[in-house]
């Protein structure tokens, strides 16, 4: 599975962002997709999944009530609104798949190129 992000930026506290992920390959595969976050120094997160017939999603406890994720299959793309952001939010952002049940997922199998968030005033 091939994944590519986009969408990251600068932006003050408070602001919104949409990170946008295109998704091709074997696609039969996959159950979930989803974003993860490394920021520098820091451990890698696992911040949002969601099934691929998008009947289910599972988020962060850090981002729960921010952030939305959702997809459109027709695209086989998945989308990351990001909403109230903060400064601890600043992090590389990747777009993931796995073949996984979302039930306790923790972190993707296939991962692309990250999209870089940055949070500042």
């Amino acid at each position: 599975v091939q994944l590519q992000a986009s969408g990251g930026g600068l932006v003050q506290p408070g602001g919104s962002l949409r990170l946008s992920c295109a998704a091709s390959g074997m696609m039969f595969t996959i159950n979930v997709l989803g974003w993860y976050r490394q920021a520098p120094g820091k451990e890698g997160e696992f911040v949002a999944g969601i099934t691929l017939n998008g009947d289910r999603t599972k988020y962060a406890y850090s981002v729960k009530g921010r952030f939305t994720i959702s997809l459109d299959d027709a695209k086989n793309a998945v989308y990351l609104q990001m909403d109230g952001l903060k400064p601890e939010d600043t992090a590389v952002y990747y777009c993931g798949a796995t073949p996984r049940t979302i039930d306790g997922l923790e972190r993707f199998d296939s991962w692309g190129r990250g999209t870089q968030v940055t949070v500042s005033s």
